[in-house]
């Protein structure tokens, strides 16, 4: 795209027809059909000091290193195969620059990304040989020669037809650029408490891309200015490295986060290709790599066309002050050059062509550790396949996950066969890969009752969560499987303190208390409670687990790291022990978890930007409400004495029956979320009701409670 300069080749393609024009002759337009996949690019072939031709030639292949972007009828990427042969015209007079391309020949498939111009499909070209039979870079007059130009000898000999191809003989890969740009205050909008989050593809409608290459080599260049100074260290002498999750930006984004770290003075980056999270982390503490930091580019289980990025140093992720400091430089920055910066263009083969770049995947390094955890936790070698006779049925949800069948579980001795969604696909074609997700774990319970699996393990798109099933299908997600982990950790480490989110059962806080556990029920957001726990054990108090409902959980012995695979693994021995013992299945640990008959989860939307004030009146207009006792609307209904997120509000439903409801307001939102339980049915509805009673008397603006409305129905 863009204007090009006098005696610029310029290629432009339509479906599968390419024309081959000099600006100075004027291409002649053509208008593409709608359906057809349009790009325009500038052939940037510098002559490198290429001889004569031996004998003359009339042809040059032509090559597509990248393809970038969706046709419109399509948002789902088709594998791009493409060979053009170049001719010149049958005439070359000096002075006259007439070409002509012949059509063009599939044979070899070359994989498709989509990058971050979604619909706008672009493509860069190549020369790979020379098309011109004198074979030289010359300048003639009344032509400004600069670095993309290729112009040919002038000749008045008419060359044979019966020329030959002529191939470079040591071609010089040209270096493509191309800039985005974007703003300080998109920048700020990015940071998603501890980590980054932004829409990097176009596509759906309503969401604007915030989160492109510039943010991203911005946001890099950023954080490992900030690593520099935390680590004492010159930004050259700094290592780091990234990874991704399946999504299809994540190629274009890693390239930027590369081109960032070159630009601050970096001399070594390592690319680790389709990574997790957890993986991400280890690769900074394990003994052959020891990284200073890394960066893993997910959005967790967010849409296709989202992505962002978590940070990691030895010490584990960086708290929201760390990325709000480097947010804060990355607006500096942007700021200065709101132009934007020059990024290489990725390979064939979506890696970079930035030369700092070593590509050493680590997740083979990662799953072996796991294998070393299996076999230590249930006292056997690899060797002895402690996992023969046992099948355990994988759901990876296509995102990065699909290695724990194949890499940690099969070597082992597992029959893997009953695993489904295994292969990386950032479209997510299948379901969301969430283990909260009810279709998703519908699916997945399928796959384990099909195949007759004796465990089913389901994975987020970046494997810092997980969710079990069992061989009857039941689900452990949620305050199930913080219950299972909570027994395996209690009998491992007994009295130990675990830390939840705010949203917990009091089911689940009873049965952690039975167990001789005890339970601190604190703030949502994964970091909060990881947080938490190790404040906990840093004062002395021990805390082996710290978990979210959401399946994000940590354990001490695990470097206080959320790691999705590594509680499988927990699990995952359990089963094998009670499997050798004789007896029962993981579900047989909840027998004592006393459940709620109803429950549900609404969502308040919240007009106007500046949505934490209005939230917070809603809050307090709750507290003084329910504080009114006997008088109030809420009838039997009293706060709880320790309350660290919202306001949760205990329902006596008589006959020994208990209830609660808790308002909160969403970390990042423009929302306030509204949980319920009850142990007698009908009782979420009559929660719901007393709450618009309430609400609707107090005449809240800007609060929109439709979701509420339905459950009191």
């Amino acid at each position: 795209g863009g204007a090009p300069r006098s005696g610029q080749t310029i290629f432009s393609a339509f479906s599968r027809r390419i024309f081959l024009t000099k600006k100075n002759e004027g291409a002649k337009k053509r208008s593409p059909d709608p359906s057809d996949v349009t790009w325009h690019t500038t052939c940037c072939a510098p002559h490198a000091g290429l001889g004569p031709s031996p004998r003359p030639s009339r042809f040059a292949r032509v090559r597509v290193r990248s393809f970038s972007g969706l046709a419109a009828s399509s948002l789902r990427p088709q594998p791009l195969t493409s060979r053009a042969r170049v001719c010149s015209s049958d005439e070359t007079k000096a002075g006259k620059d007439a070409w002509k391309v012949s059509s063009l020949s599939f044979r070899e498939k070359l994989p498709a990304s989509t990058g971050m111009r979604a619909l706008a499909t672009t493509a860069c070209v190549s020369v790979t040989a020379n098309a011109f039979t004198g074979g030289s870079h010359s300048t003639r007059p009344g032509v400004r020669q600069g670095p993309h130009c290729f112009t040919p000898k002038p000749r008045t000999v008419r060359p044979s037809r019966g020329a030959c191809r002529v191939f470079a003989m040591a071609p010089v890969k040209p270096k493509v650029t191309f800039v985005t740009t974007t703003t300080p205050e998109l920048l700020l909008k990015l940071q998603n408490g501890s980590d980054v989050r932004g829409v990097a593809l176009e596509g759906v409608a309503g969401e604007s891309v915030t989160m492109n290459e510039e943010a991203t080599f911005l946001i890099a260049e950023a954080f490992v200015e900030w690593l520099a100074v935390a680590l004492k260290k010159d930004v050259k002498d700094v290592v780091v490295a990234v990874g991704r999750d399946p999504r299809l930006s994540g190629p274009n984004l890693a390239n930027a986060c590369f081109a960032g770290f070159e630009s601050a003075g970096c001399t070594r980056v390592v690319d680790l290709g389709i990574a997790t999270t957890p993986a991400c982390f280890m690769s900074t503490i394990s003994e052959s790599t020891n990284y200073d930091a890394a960066v893993m580019l997910t959005a967790s289980h967010l849409p296709f066309n989202r992505n962002g990025a978590k940070f990691f140093t030895k010490q584990g992720g960086l708290n929201k002050n760390d990325i709000a400091a480097i947010m804060e430089a990355a607006y500096a920055k942007c700021e200065h050059a709101p132009g934007g910066h020059p990024i290489p263009q990725l390979n064939d083969d979506l890696s970079s062509a930035i030369e700092i770049v070593e590509t050493k995947p680590f997740l083979p390094l990662y799953a072996a550790q796991l294998r070393r955890l299996i076999c230590d936790g249930v006292g056997e070698t690899e060797h002895d396949k402690p996992l023969r006779g046992m099948k355990i049925a994988v759901d990876a949800g296509n995102g990065s996950g699909g290695f724990f069948a194949t890499d940690v579980l099969a070597p082992l001795g597992a029959d893997v066969s009953g695993s489904q969604f295994l292969d990386p696909d950032g479209t997510f074609p299948n379901h969301s890969p969430n283990p909260e997700d009810a279709a998703a774990m519908a699916s997945a319970v399928g796959a384990v009752l099909r195949s007759k699996s004796d465990l089913g393990v389901v994975f987020d798109t970046d494997v810092d969560r997980s969710a079990v099933i069992d061989a009857a299908g039941l689900e452990i997600n949620r305050n199930k499987l913080i219950a299972v982990l909570a027994a395996i950790v209690l009998r491992e480490h007994p009295g130990t303190t675990i830390v939840t989110d705010s949203v917990t059962s009091d089911g689940l806080a009873a049965y952690i208390q039975n167990k001789g556990g005890k339970h601190l029920r604190y703030m949502r957001g994964y970091k909060n409670v990881i947080d938490k726990g190790v404040a906990l054990n840093d004062s002395g108090e021990a805390c082996f687990l710290m978990i979210e409902t959401s399946g994000h959980g940590a354990m001490r012995e695990n470097h206080n790291l959320d790691d999705g695979a590594f509680l499988a693994v927990k699990i995952i021995v359990e089963a094998v022990r009670r499997r050798r013992s004789g007896g029962e299945g993981i579900a047989d640990l909840l027998k004592d978890l006393k459940e709620p008959k109803e429950e549900a989860e609404v969502r308040l939307k919240i007009t106007g930007e500046d949505f934490k004030p209005i939230g917070a009146l809603v809050i307090e207009g709750l507290k003084r409400e329910v504080l009114k006792g006997p008088e109030s609307v809420f009838e039997n209904s009293s706060p709880i004495s320790v309350n660290h997120e919202g306001y949760r509000v205990c329902v006596d439903e008589g006959d020994g029956k208990a209830g609660w409801f808790l308002l909160r307001q969403s970390l990042h939102d423009p929302v306030c979320v509204l949980n319920f339980e009850s142990d007698a049915k009908g009782g979420v509805k009559k929660m719901a009701k007393q709450f618009l009673k309430w609400f609707d008397r107090e005449g809240f603006q800007g609060v929109d409670v439709d979701a509420v409305r339905k459950i009191a129905k």
